[in-house]
């Protein structure tokens, strides 16, 4: 039995859109569901077209497991050094193996490669092991909001 795998990740291109909103729509309804919320969430609303303008315009990267798209990332960065991490989901069966570890390892190379000083992001501060998992990145919760009818955490990390 071959025990070899491949594990890349690449920049999202735009034909990747189709395999990002699969992903995103996965992600999402455990994100939902983990967290008690009903209705839908934007991440759940996403068109392929949608996607293929963030392909276009921010940073999106794509993760694969043996040509499987397995996880999914996207950043945003602005004129003043600082950028914005959206749209971060992996594959529910790929969960716990280190994938969503690698993309934000690789957008901390990316953006301090660039001269990025701070990082933010938002999730549901509900969500325990989500919280876990930033902390454990080196993001610490910077306030809360209600904005979206749940409590928001805006996570921050200072490179």
């Amino acid at each position: 039995m071959d025990l070899n795998y491949s594990f890349i990740i690449r920049t999202a291109v735009v034909a990747d859109a189709p395999a990002v909103q699969s992903i995103m729509q996965e992600a999402f309804k455990k994100y939902m569901a983990d967290t008690g919320l009903t209705g839908t969430m934007e991440a759940l609303e996403e068109s392929i077209s949608d996607i293929k303008k963030d392909i276009e315009t921010k940073e999106v990267f794509i993760a694969f497991i043996d040509d499987t798209p397995v996880g999914t990332i996207r950043v945003q960065i602005f004129s003043d050094q600082t950028a914005y991490i959206s749209r971060f989901g992996v594959s529910l069966e790929y969960h716990n193996i280190g994938i969503g570890k690698s993309l934000v390892n690789l957008v901390d190379k990316i953006l301090k490669a660039r001269g990025i000083k701070k990082v933010t992001l938002h999730t549901a501060s509900k969500y325990k092991d989500l919280i876990r998992f930033y902390y454990g990145r080196g993001f610490y919760v910077d306030s809360t909001s209600k904005d979206r009818g749940y409590v928001r955490a805006l996570l921050v990390k200072e490179y």
